[in-house]
């Protein structure tokens, strides 16, 4: 006979962070085996019993992953009012849950002020456990819990029960602390509960400050909030476990990366997520007129973080104060020496933790890189695909989202965005939404009406016109492109298509597979051919197909007159292309930024050193991970042999001239926006128009659209003899014999010589003008 589990009244639990579906909806997710034992289903109230404080919260299933642990996973509002951070133990207990009566609600920050009736918020709050002096959010919910943005693990009839008729408020996610409530306890938002919504900050009464960032509230940084609670959030909690390993905790935390990736909001949630004292420290503020005064405003920050302990000193931009002291005056150079002897004095620093936080690294004084003052420096780089997810998620929060917005996709297309990116596009798509019922509305209203604002919805187009202002901070000083271009957009080429499907869509979608083989991706690729016939469109269609970042660049935007700058652009090019991997750069006419080494006039010898950079960069030190090269040329003989070698450009790629098949696909996609009249044969005109390029095709329909035009302005179609007229005009850019040349090439650089010749480094030009390129 199977053993019956017994009921226990109160289970101890270890936290865990809430996952993304779960945030600001007052969820506990626990093992199913402490479900059991308190003897509750899922969509029960269950209270939280944390050292200081008590709430409550919706007892959840656990995520298959989970399966076996004994923890519980809250989100950072839920663990902040039961008093508790990840790590910590929490007691669990059946709820005793009495129907709200009354609701009285304040905003959670000082200094902001709401309008608006508080029963407004009935259908937000609807099903909600609420505790006095409990924060809660306002986020937004589907009335239908979908895949995307659902709640797994619940039964559809309770999602339906709980959250089925609930609306965000507003246009973002608010936060609210709840003031009172009748009867005292724990309660529940029902159909009867008055809600009342007061318009300003409510001091608490046990002093307690409000609820600021939280782990939640940070998106796309993957381990490194891991690697920062390592650093900074143990020692400042359990500075015994270091006592007992005979060590001394850490002390400091270099944090760096592009602007905009979260440094400064990180900081933040880790100070609030320990109950730390926070003091920050801005460079312009530090600085002072006086001897001395500097460093006396640096010695009161640390001796008040002493006082305060635990204490985390933040210093954001810490280059503009700390500077190398070789490049810097008299007065930087003491305020670098007096923040050295604060990191590294005589004087212990006790329970005291240094943030530090730049985007440039290298630009700091090279001393207080050192263990015993930054222990460790950890990039916050620019996010990945589902970092940008994420991101886009606690973005939109608060937001009414219309059925048709695909997260999924904006986070597969925002390519370069940063946090501070992102929020943006979602804030313009907010104000775009607003734009367009801003002129049925009555602005002089004491209050907008509840049907008003529940039309008020963000649609996909709305954030397709948002993305058209906010330009990605990561990459504003490169051009950078949202290819439109894909494999259906190219005719012809088939062979040349495969081969940049397997060689750089391949790894960039799935390099595990890579990895499982122990192969490494091509770095670069090398388009030569005849002009006009696709090798632009060819690297944008890769970049697109494989969602990667596509730079375009070209030899007049990489060299300059000043020596030492175009080596620098080049260098500078190859390093944002890595943070924001996977990224195709795409070089044009490579021939002219990478000519053969040892035919140059002058002293600069430009071109041989941004040649040597360019080598360097594709097959150095620093490997080039999720980024491929791909150049284009007419002349790849003319390109310093080193180039051509696997390892730098792995493959060379011809791109000819398309056959019949080809010709009749780009006159097909040329003509698609064409009325053609029923006499039209393109295949007809594919078989006439031997030789042709894509280019040459190109301006064959343009004028046969020009011909047709000329005859009658108001015609509406084009017909054939248009097209006759249009190709008595039109010749083949690519003869006879550049398309032997162009064969004689092919065959030369994959060393079949037929002549026998020399191997392909000695067929170049040489510096006194003899010989054959």
């Amino acid at each position: 006979m199977a053993e019956v589990p017994t009921q226990t009244d109160t289970v101890r639990l270890q936290v865990a962070g809430a996952q993304n579906p779960d945030f600001g909806k007052s969820i506990a997710r626990l093992s199913q085996e402490a479900l059991t034992e308190l003897g509750v289903s899922p969509g029960a109230i269950v209270e939280l019993r944390g050292p200081k404080n008590t709430t409550a919260a919706i007892a959840f299933p656990p995520y298959p992953a989970d399966a076996g642990l004994g923890i519980i996973r809250l989100d950072g509002l839920v663990r902040a009012n039961a008093g508790v951070s990840m790590g910590d133990h929490v007691e669990v207990a059946v709820a005793r849950v009495q129907p709200a009566a009354r609701v009285t609600l304040a905003p959670a920050q000082p200094g902001v002020r709401l309008q608006g009736r508080g029963q407004a918020l009935l259908r937000t709050l609807l099903g909600r456990p609420l505790v006095t002096g409990d924060t809660v959010s306002t986020s937004v919910y589907r009335s239908q819990p979908g895949p995307q943005d659902g709640i797994p693990g619940l039964p559809p009839e309770v999602a339906q029960r709980l959250f089925g008729q609930q609306r965000a408020f507003g246009l973002q996610e608010i936060r609210l602390i709840v003031t009172s409530t009748s009867p005292r306890g724990i309660v529940q938002v029902t159909e009867q509960t008055e809600i009342e919504l007061l318009p300003e900050y409510q001091e608490p009464s046990d002093g307690e400050p409000p609820i600021g960032i939280t782990y939640d509230d940070i998106g796309g940084l993957g381990d490194t909030v891991d690697q920062v609670r390592e650093m900074i959030e143990l020692p400042l909690k359990h500075p015994e476990l270091f006592a007992r390993l005979g060590i001394d905790p850490p002390k400091g935390v270099l944090l760096y990366g592009p602007p905009g990736t979260g440094k400064t909001l990180l900081a933040r949630a880790v100070a609030n997520e320990t109950n730390a004292h926070f003091s920050v420290i801005n460079g312009p503020e530090i600085m002072g007129r006086y001897y001395g005064e500097s460093e006396g405003r640096l010695r009161e920050v640390f001796e008040e973080a002493e006082a305060q302990a635990p204490a985390i000193i933040f210093i954001d931009e810490i280059d503009s104060i700390a500077p190398a002291r070789d490049e810097t005056g008299e007065a930087e150079r003491r305020v670098v020496a007096q923040l050295l002897t604060l990191l590294d004095g005589l004087e212990a620093r006790g329970n005291v933790v240094v943030i530090g936080a730049t985007n440039r690294p290298d630009a700091i004084d090279e001393a207080l890189r050192r263990p015993g003052r930054f222990d460790r420096e950890i990039v916050i780089g620019v996010p990945d695909t589902q970092g940008r997810r994420e991101i886009l998620n606690i973005h939109t929060r608060g937001m009414p989202l219309a059925e048709g917005v695909d997260l999924e996709t904006l986070a597969r297309t925002t390519y370069g965005f940063v946090g501070a990116d992102l929020g943006a596009l979602a804030r313009e798509a907010a104000i775009s939404a607003l734009r367009r019922v801003l002129p049925g509305l009555d602005l002089d209203l004491d209050e907008i009406p509840a049907e008003v604002l529940d039309e008020l919805v963000v649609t996909d187009d709305d954030f397709g016109d948002a993305i058209k202002r906010v330009q990605p901070s990561a990459l504003r000083e490169i051009q950078i492109q949202v290819p439109n271009v894909g494999w259906n957009d190219i005719g012809g080429l088939e062979e040349t298509k495969q081969q940049l499907q397997e060689g750089i869509e391949l790894p960039l979608k799935h390099p595990d597979a890579f990895r499982r083989l122990g192969i490494r991706q091509a770095r670069g690729f090398l388009l030569f051919g005849p002009p006009g016939n696709g090798k632009t469109l060819l690297a944008k269609a890769v970049a697109r197909e494989a969602e990667a970042n596509f730079i375009a660049t070209k030899s007049s935007d990489l060299l300059s007159k000043w020596v030492g700058e175009s080596e620098k652009q080049v260098s500078k090019l190859f390093k944002r292309a890595r943070q924001v991997s996977p990224t195709v750069i795409f070089i044009d006419e490579i021939d002219a930024l990478a000519p053969a080494r040892g035919g140059s006039f002058g002293d600069s010898n430009v071109t041989e050193r941004v040649v040597n950079t360019l080598l360097a960069e594709m097959d150095g030190l620093e490997e080039l991970q999720g980024v491929v090269v791909v150049g284009a040329t007419n002349r790849p003989t003319l390109l310093d042999p080193a180039l051509l070698r696997p390892g730098r450009f792995d493959e060379i790629v011809y791109v000819p001239v398309p056959d019949q098949e080809g010709r009749r696909r780009i006159l097909e996609i040329q003509t698609g926006a064409m009325p053609l009249a029923d006499d039209v044969d393109l295949d007809s005109l594919a078989e006439r128009t031997e030789r042709f390029s894509g280019a040459d095709l190109e301006n064959l329909v343009r004028k046969a659209g020009l011909l047709a035009l000329r005859a009658d302005l108001d015609t509406e179609t084009v017909t054939s003899s248009d097209f006759e007229r249009a190709l008595e005009d039109t010749r083949p850019s690519v003869t006879p014999e550049v398309e032997k040349e162009y064969e004689r090439m092919r065959k030369q650089l994959k060393q079949e010589d037929p002549r026998g010749s020399r191997p392909i480094g000695f067929q170049i030009a040489t510096s006194d003008g003899n010989g054959a390129s």
